[in-house]
């Protein structure tokens, strides 16, 4: 079983909120579509320090719900650039839970790559940091 990742408390995360019950479903456990859309929210924060243009996503690969968020937990995304290409980024998102119940621990949730694609206003792809 591999070791489990180690929450990076020195960094900075690009999202963090409280879920609540609008993002959970009868369980008290937030929805994965609510998680894949902070996900998204994340890639693209990440992708516009790269490019300040229009992006959008082309693919979610790899996205793994490792443990349930519940309502209340405090989520934190961090975000990685881990390929430039000529049109597009490709941005890790983890995601990280800090309960609100005890033990209050903290423990990654889910994590995805997200490739975004710079785009003009006709929806054309153009290069990265061409504007």
């Amino acid at each position: 079983m591999p070791a489990e990742p180690a929450f990076p408390a020195t960094r900075i995360p690009t999202i963090r909120r409280v879920t609540t019950p609008l993002d959970s479903n009868v369980m008290g456990t937030v929805f994965g579509g609510a998680m894949l859309s902070e996900i998204d929210h994340a890639a693209a924060m990440e992708a516009h320090k790269l490019h300040p243009g229009h992006v959008v996503t082309v693919a979610m690969d790899k996205v793994e719900f490792k443990r349930p968020v519940f309502v209340g937990d405090l989520i934190s995304l961090y975000t990685d650039v881990v390929r430039i290409g000529n049109t597009s980024v490709t941005v890790r998102v983890q995601v990280w839970a800090q309960r609100r119940q005890p033990p209050r621990d903290t423990v990654q949730v889910t994590e995805a790559l997200v490739t975004m694609v710079a785009v003009d206003d006709a929806l054309k792809p153009v290069p990265v940091r061409d504007l």
